[in-house]
């Protein structure tokens, strides 16, 4: 196992001997497995002659009025056995003073409209710190490449971006969203939750699921369309095979525009609108269906990468999850017609059964982007 150092301040990081590649995991402390995810994969694309470094540090420029900075939990002992289970050479924890020398920094990285959309309109001005950290704790680290969970979609778009507008000689690695059995997604915010906010927590997780569902059943009855040249010849062909169903289906979604974003948000709300029926009830701030580059929603026409996102709040705890879906496929599985012939949009129903673990997302998986609802942060 490799033994951890815990340094406090950039000196002491710049004196290390450089030994092959530095791979850097940004995060606020509260380590679970998500961040010990990111800690692997990073420990994997160095590889043993590299170096991993993990940075713990809580960054008030990111929290804004009446949010949880004085509560956020500070783990570090605890952090740095996380840290050192997975692998990570050093655990760089920064005092606020050594990171923001002479208090906040007057001159500050700006997020500009994309940081204004969902997240950045729910919480004014936390991209903006956080572009400030990031490029700050690239500065002090100095690596070869930077892991970010898949699960803060919005906040990887952004360092993305930034890094590619502003010529960071740094390469960028998302790793996917880690689930719990049940299908929460891991967050250092999901220790706040009780037993019954929990259970009603799981909508957030079930709604982005069914939303993927329908996006399935669309895709496969698509290609199965394209499978004969006209409407009324493939509801022919499909009728003579006996698939009356499927081939309504087919027809009717051929005629449909092609992306169909607006049954994909649908599907997902059922389960949302369930969600804020319980006790205690889920309170939405918001669920989109964005484009990646700059997170505006998409229309029925759109074709590429899109990202299902939604966030929430369960009693006191605001919680955030996304799943990441292609539009406009050239193929999809046939199999999943099966889906698209026995209604798959989750109920309210569905909100009492337990997500099994084969659904739950690991790395590398297909399913879905690990953790950062911060990255000064990964949370």
């Amino acid at each position: 196992m490799t033994t951890t150092a815990l340094l406090r301040t950039a000196d002491e990081l710049h004196a290390r001997a450089p030994r092959g590649r530095r791979a850097v995991v940004m995060t606020m402390g509260a380590l679970h497995d998500g961040h010990a995810t990111l800690i692997r994969t990073a420990r994997e694309i160095a590889g043993p002659e590299g170096e991993v470094v993990v940075t713990v540090f809580v960054n008030p420029l990111q929290f804004g009025a009446g949010e949880d900075l004085d509560r956020y939990p500070r783990t570090l002992e605890a952090d740095l056995k996380v840290a050192e289970q997975a692998g990570a050479d050093v655990v760089f924890a920064p005092s606020v003073e050594e990171v923001y020398p002479g208090g906040e920094p007057q001159v500050r990285i700006t997020a500009g409209p994309m940081g204004e959309r969902l997240e950045g309109a729910s919480r004014p001005g936390h991209f903006d710190g956080m572009l400030t950290v990031v490029a700050k704790l690239l500065h002090l680290t100095r690596p070869d490449v930077a892991l970010y969970g898949q699960k803060d979609a919005q906040q990887l778009a952004l360092i993305r971006r930034m890094v590619r507008d502003l010529n960071f000689g740094v390469e960028i690695v998302a790793v996917p969203t880690v689930r719990e059995d049940d299908g929460l997604a891991l967050s250092s915010r999901n220790r706040y939750l009780s037993p019954r906010e929990r259970h009603t927590a799981l909508a957030l997780s079930r709604a982005l699921f069914a939303g993927r569902d329908r996006h399935a059943a669309q895709e496969a009855l698509r290609a199965r369309a394209r499978e004969v040249p006209s409407t009324r010849a493939r509801a022919e062909a499909l009728s003579a095979l006996g698939e009356s169903r499927a081939a309504a289906d087919a027809a009717a979604v051929a005629k449909a525009s092609p992306g169909a974003a607006d049954a994909v948000r649908a599907a997902a709300r059922t389960v949302l609108d369930g969600a804020a029926r319980l006790a205690p009830p889920l309170e939405l701030d918001y669920l989109a269906l964005v484009d990646p580059s700059d997170f505006t929603e998409i229309g029925d026409d759109f074709t590429g990468e899109a990202v299902l996102a939604v966030a929430a709040r369960v009693g006191t705890t605001r919680l955030i999850d996304n799943l990441p879906l292609t539009f406009g496929a050239p193929e999809a599985p046939v199999a999943a017609v099966t889906a698209a012939t026995n209604d798959t949009v989750a109920t309210n129903d569905t909100l009492a059964t337990p997500v099994t673990s084969d659904t739950a997302t690991t790395p590398g998986s297909a399913e879905a982007p690990a953790s950062a609802e911060h990255p000064g942060a990964a949370s």
